[in-house]
């Protein structure tokens, strides 16, 4: 009742509507025809795509202007002037695109690779410096003189007192014959000799002598100077002639051990300068050139050394310190070497690749190439195959047009195959080095560091290298059971030593940066289980 009320009250509004709807459906009717369907749809598809950006690594993005990803903060890049033909092999890149994806080129040429190779290593003992101190006559120690590793010692210093009967026997021979040394000077001089093989000094004959009576201690006095590594006897023991008891090395100089990997002994000469740096001296770096270079490779952690001496003037460094070098090759690499920026190339962690520029029929495009790479210094990688000289590759924005190729479905880092354009990704492809908006074309390089894990034996040394490979990013993991020490090269900007170390110490093993949980521990086998009673 109410409505019928109403249109009573407002029937003139409601006629005027009537009518109006009817005019508008005749006028409809007998207008000008309708445009097919197909032709307004791409008549619209057209525009949208001239004027749409997008994100490379989320798709699901569209913009109708420049801008930043609001997801990952990336550039976004114009999906119509990438171009869609994909009957022509490469991305279709127009003058327009190439500025805004600030893409840039270089022809690829040769020549020595420039920078700087970049590695670790530890300090060691010069070994032609090192000595040994021995018993100089059989007896028991009654005291020791040096009794605590590090301690300096020099040329004549007190080692320990002795107990020696057979010193004794000789001492009663040599009073005996200096009583009669003008009837028997032969047996004198014999006397005094056999003291003197006996390492005492003509200081301690003569003193023996004027005082007339054996002694039945002797003190063995130091042969050698330097710094005592190892104490090999204790006060009590009974030690023979000729025995070792220290340990010596002199410490100034000292060897510098540079850490070479497999892929660097291509570079690396005799004569290389090298600057290290160690942590444990903030602050301070010490020069030197490799004088030597290990003619064998370890099997376990795939390296070789090489040797730097240095001037260690109030022993600053000291054995087994950790140090970062940079050495800067001066060799070249060869006339036929192919070297291209590193930015250049895009790594996958299984294959290496790069985008060749060329010009076809309907402009420029550049074409996915797989590399083989050679050593790698600082900002140049030397190319063993795969570019020949004169050819173009892009050296920046090299991820705008991987992601391009992506979006078209063309073969691109992840995709060697190609397949259908990319309709929707979660970004799988984020955590790879250079996706941020900085660094997005910085180039990308591994890097070495070495992480103390706790093992055993050959069993756990299977287990933490495959917890540390297990990690996205890292290259190679080898662990050395003698030094308990893991060598890893990884990407860094896929992953962290401390993501390493979590993973490894997930496995059960205990790092210098991360315990093991209990229950992790407790699922090793017996044989690997490194804890003491009083660390459970």
């Amino acid at each position: 009742m109410k409505l019928v009320k109403w249109i009573r009250t407002h029937w003139v509004w409601v006629a005027l509507f009537a009518g109006g709807l009817v005019l508008g459906i005749l006028l409809g009717r007998t207008g000008p025809a309708a445009a097919p369907a197909t032709t307004s749809t791409s008549s619209a598809g057209t525009a949208d795509v001239q004027g749409i950006w997008t994100c490379a690594m989320h798709p699901q993005i569209r913009m109708d202007r420049p801008g930043k990803c609001p997801i990952c903060g990336m550039d976004l890049i114009p999906v119509g002037s990438m171009g869609a033909d994909t009957s022509t092999a490469g991305v279709h890149m127009s003058s327009r695109a190439m500025a805004l994806a600030d893409v840039r080129t270089t022809v690829v040429g040769g020549g020595a690779p420039g920078g700087a190779l970049r590695t670790t290593g530890r300090i060691d003992v010069d070994e032609r410096r090192l000595r040994t101190q021995l018993a100089q006559f059989p007896g028991r120690i009654e005291r020791l003189f040096v009794d605590v590793t590090g301690t300096h010692i020099a040329v004549g210093d007190p080692v320990a007192e002795v107990y020696a009967p057979d010193l004794v026997v000789a001492q009663q021979e040599l009073l005996r014959a200096a009583q009669d040394s003008t009837l028997a000077p032969g047996i004198y001089r014999a006397a005094k000799e056999k003291l003197r093989s006996w390492k005492l000094t003509d200081a301690q004959i003569h003193d023996l002598e004027r005082g007339g009576r054996p002694r039945e201690n002797f003190t063995i006095l130091a042969d050698v100077s330097g710094t005592v590594l190892k104490r090999l006897v204790v006060q009590g023991d009974q030690v023979m002639r000729g025995q070792p008891l220290l340990r010596v090395a002199a410490l100034d100089p000292i060897w510098a051990q540079v850490d070479l990997h497999e892929s660097d002994l291509a570079v690396v000469r005799v004569g290389d300068p090298v600057s290290i740096a160690v942590p444990a001296l903030p602050g301070s770096t010490f020069k030197g050139r490799i004088s030597f270079i290990d003619p064998l490779v370890d099997p376990r952690t795939r390296v070789a050394r090489a040797r730097v001496e240095l001037a260690n003037p109030g022993v600053r460094l000291m054995p087994d310190m950790y140090f970062n070098a940079t050495i800067t090759p001066t060799h070249a690499v060869g006339d036929t070497a192919i070297v291209v920026p590193a930015s250049a190339v895009l790594w996958t962690g299984v294959r290496s690749v790069v985008y060749v520029k060329h010009q076809a029929t309907d402009g420029l495009r550049f074409t996915l190439r797989e590399v083989v790479l050679g050593p790698m210094l600082d900002d140049t990688y030397v190319i063993r195959s795969g570019l020949q000289r004169g050819e173009e590759i892009a050296t920046n924005g090299v991820f705008s047009i991987d992601a391009a190729a992506q979006l078209q479905g063309l073969p691109s880092m992840m995709d060697p195959a190609g397949g259908a354009p990319v309709m929707h990704h979660h970004g799988s492809m984020e955590s790879m080095p250079g996706m941020s908006d900085k660094a997005k074309d910085k180039p990308v390089r591994s890097e070495h560091a070495q992480l103390k894990v706790i093992g055993n034996c050959d069993l756990c040394k299977e287990r933490i290298e495959k917890a540390a490979l297990s990690v996205t990013g890292v290259r190679s993991a080898v662990w050395d059971v003698d030094d308990s020490m893991l060598t890893t090269e990884f990407m860094p900007g896929m992953t962290t030593l401390r993501t390493i170390s979590k993973a490894v110490a997930g496995a059960g093993h205990d790092t210098e940066l991360d315990q093991a949980r209990e229950e992790d521990y407790e699922a090793l086998p017996e044989c690997c289980q490194y804890r003491s009673e009083s660390e459970q």
